[in-house]
């Protein structure tokens, strides 16, 4: 080879001495860097180079010569095709002290913090079975499974699942899911099982032809439970037929709900909900709070450990009672609705005005007088006449989207100088970005790293900032 690393070269005896946050085992080569797909850490294997760099490659495992002490069986057979839980080839305990680590690393290279203090990462009570969400995409397209033969005139090619990761028109056909407790698999199948064998058809995300998109599941601690059908097309026999279908093997669907989105993007947030059966709403309960979730509602999708989060959260921000608050990229309103009764006031904004409105339903449902809402760009609404308005808030609490913050919010909390602010964060990179700003005038005090989603990269932290005298 010409080049090292070049397409197709092997390595023998590659040590794995990290893990990437896309889920890739780390080795090298000399100086060449290899992101191996379903390696561990402590594994030691031979690796084929299927896409190549100048300074790394990405490879396959062609031999495993020794198997790292955190290396388990996967539990779920889509393993390795599905795009979702990378991870689950790892003992849980690994995957905290990895979470941990990518968390310090983050801190500690961009943002120059001190974490020797850190706090152990909260694990997830459950490992399994912990989200209240699930989207799933109607296809023509399916992914094939070794030995199937595409030009097999007699294979359905429809399928019910998830994406397959870099092809957007592919989907695999789910057969059990370990993400959402049942019925949340009984139901996929089922309807999978009943539109198969009345010939409806599945959507084709390259010509936009075909009626059934997509299936949302919603569950909740409460027992309540959201079901919504995406169809590309009004017939009304194949609308009626089917969600008549779901209503009868599912009597337990609180909130049966179907949607008709003739656009070529799968977003519904801008498409009319129809209810077929029920209100277009369930709840979730926390600490004796109720929250509404409808079909377009932001709710954290582990919902045992957003207790755990939140409480974290309150518990940072220290309240005395008399507190105002700021709750910035407030979604639905949980935090400022969770934390209200423990202080003065919260204000909360947010950019989605749909998300708005759930929050101050949220409040009017819980009997909660001390919140405000309001709407629009943060960068836009918290300007120096919006504080001036409502008051200098004594804490900030800030949970914004992977993105992290606007530099223009960020320069704005510098000239609030708020006595506390604590940082919530699904990405430690964007996190530590901000907080390299902050450094200037505020002190890490506290960090919580949150392990929200077991068996992927992912992970939430929590920060406590106080001004600096």
């Amino acid at each position: 080879m010409s080049r090292r690393g070049a397409k197709n070269q092997s390595f023998e005896d590659v040590s794995i001495i990290d893990i990437a946050e896309e889920g890739k085992g780390v080795g090298k080569a000399d100086d060449f860097v290899l992101f191996v797909e379903k390696a561990v850490p402590g594994d030691v294997v031979d690796v084929q180079v299927y896409r190549s760099k100048k300074n790394f490659g990405e490879a396959k495992i062609t031999a495993l010569k020794k198997a790292s002490a955190h290396r388990v069986e996967p539990f779920c057979e889509h393993f390795g095709t599905c795009g979702g839980c990378k991870w689950q080839h790892m003992t849980y305990d690994a995957q905290l002290q990895f979470k941990q680590k990518s968390v310090s690393d983050a801190l500690t290279r961009l943002a120059k913090i001190e974490v020797s203090d850190m706090l152990a990462i909260e694990p997830s009570p459950a490992d399994r079975y912990y989200r209240n969400k699930l989207e799933f995409t109607f296809s023509n397209k399916r992914w094939l499974y070794d030995g199937e033969n595409r030009d097999d005139e007699a294979l359905n090619m429809n399928a019910l699942g998830f994406h397959i990761p870099g092809r957007f028109d592919k989907i695999l056909d789910v057969h059990h899911c370990y993400l959402q407790a049942n019925p949340s698999n009984e139901i996929r199948n089922k309807i999978d099982e009943f539109a198969k064998t009345n010939g409806y058809t599945y959507y084709d995300l390259r010509t936009h032809e075909g009626n059934l998109r997509n299936l949302i599941i919603r569950t909740s601690t409460t027992g309540e439970l959201m079901v919504i059908v995406v169809f590309a097309y009004a017939d009304e026999n194949e609308v009626s037929k089917l969600m008549g279908f779901v209503e009868a093997e599912f009597p337990e669907i609180t909130s049966l709900l179907y949607i008709l989105n003739q656009k070529k993007n799968d977003t519904i947030f801008d498409q009319e909900v129809i209810a077929w059966k029920g209100p277009e709403y369930i709840h979730e309960e926390m600490q004796g709070i109720k929250f509404r979730i409808g079909p377009k509602s932001f709710y954290q999708t582990n919902s045992v450990q957003a207790l755990r989060l939140y409480e974290i959260t309150r518990d940072f921000a220290a309240f005395t009672g008399n507190e105002l608050v700021y709750d910035l990229y407030t979604g639905a309103g949980t935090i400022a609705n969770f934390v209200a009764r423990h202080v003065r006031e919260v204000v909360g904004v947010e950019y989605v005005p749909s998300a708005i409105e759930d929050a101050k339903i949220n409040s009017a449902i819980n009997n909660i007088t001390n919140t405000k809402f309001y709407a629009g760009d943060m960068k836009d609404v918290l300007s120096a006449e919006f504080v001036a308005e409502h008051g200098k808030p004594d804490v900030i609490i800030t949970d914004p989207p992977r993105a992290g913050m606007h530099p223009d919010v960020v320069a704005r909390l510098m000239e609030i100088e708020a006595e506390r602010i604590v940082y919530v964060s699904c990405n430690a990179a964007t996190q530590a970005r901000d907080l390299l700003v902050l450094k200037e005038k505020y002190d890490t005090v506290k960090i919580q790293p949150v392990d929200m989603f077991p068996h992927t990269q992912h992970v939430e932290n929590v920060v406590l900032l106080q001004l600096r005298k």
